[in-house]
């Protein structure tokens, strides 16, 4: 019971920490330079985990698709099939997690070793607020690249899934591309990327607080960190659920 306890007022906490820092976002001054500086980290710094992870993650799943095509003599699908999953599901959801191991991990010690050290305490001792100095930039940032980083799972998973589907499964390019232009549409796409808007909002804000509460010296970091990984990875799957229950058919 007292751990229950704990870990609602935990959450608690951690959604008084997100409305202060939509706060925060909207008083100057305005960092841009901070923005710019998270937003490479975050997005050109994870684009080769997140390219090469869309590339076999398609490879994969055409070469899945056409074997299960196959049974039906519907291997012109493929395209399809693996477009529609990319754009709505497997993009957003695998781009969020490998981020967040990648950047989100980085984000959470970072505040972590800045919290024991006492660095923000010194911040807010010059008048300078930590949240607005150091999360808003991160949590911008994250809500800006997710979707970029999205894009590029889908361009690299798409192709992976035709190279597999043309050059290895030898099925034909014509009914492959004409599938793909019937399942997939705009509001797909869409569908993807408005999810890769609030996965980047919720590991930002759990990244940023696991390291801005941390406590408890070198391991309090680590046991931060851990969490942070942790959490986000759950909360990513749980809310890609609920999206797709209240968005389904959209």
């Amino acid at each position: 019971m007292r751990a229950l306890r704990a870990a609602f007022e935990d959450f608690g906490r951690m959604l008084f920490f997100a409305v202060e820092t939509v706060a925060w976002a909207f008083r100057p001054p305005f960092r841009l330079e901070l923005v710019l500086a998270q937003m490479a980290f975050i997005g050109a710094g994870s684009a080769f985990i997140v390219g090469v992870t869309g590339t076999f993650a398609g490879m994969v799943f055409g070469l899945q698709m056409n074997y299960a095509m196959k049974q039906f003599a519907a291997e012109g699908y493929v395209g399809g099939s693996t477009a529609f999953a990319l754009s709505r599901e497997l993009s957003p959801v695998f781009t969020a997690l490998m981020v967040t191991g990648r950047a989100g991990s980085a984000i959470a010690t970072e505040l972590g070793t800045m919290r024991v050290t006492e660095q923000l305490d010194a911040m807010e001792s010059m008048a300078v607020s930590p949240i607005q100095y150091l999360v808003v930039p991160r949590v911008i940032a994250s809500i800006a690249m997710f979707p970029v980083l999205t894009m590029l799972f889908d361009a690299l998973g798409y192709a992976g899934a035709y190279l597999m589907g043309i050059y290895v499964a030898g099925i034909p390019e014509g009914p492959f591309i004409a599938h793909t232009r019937e399942f997939v549409g705009l509001d797909d796409i869409f569908h993807g990327l408005w999810k890769a808007v609030v996965f980047g909002a919720i590991v930002s804000v759990i990244t940023t607080w696991r390291g801005y509460s941390a406590s408890g010296g070198a391991r309090g970091v680590g046991e931060g960190t851990t969490r942070a990984v942790v959490a986000s990875s759950i909360a990513i799957l749980v809310a890609d659920y609920a999206a797709t229950v209240i968005f389904v058919g959209t």
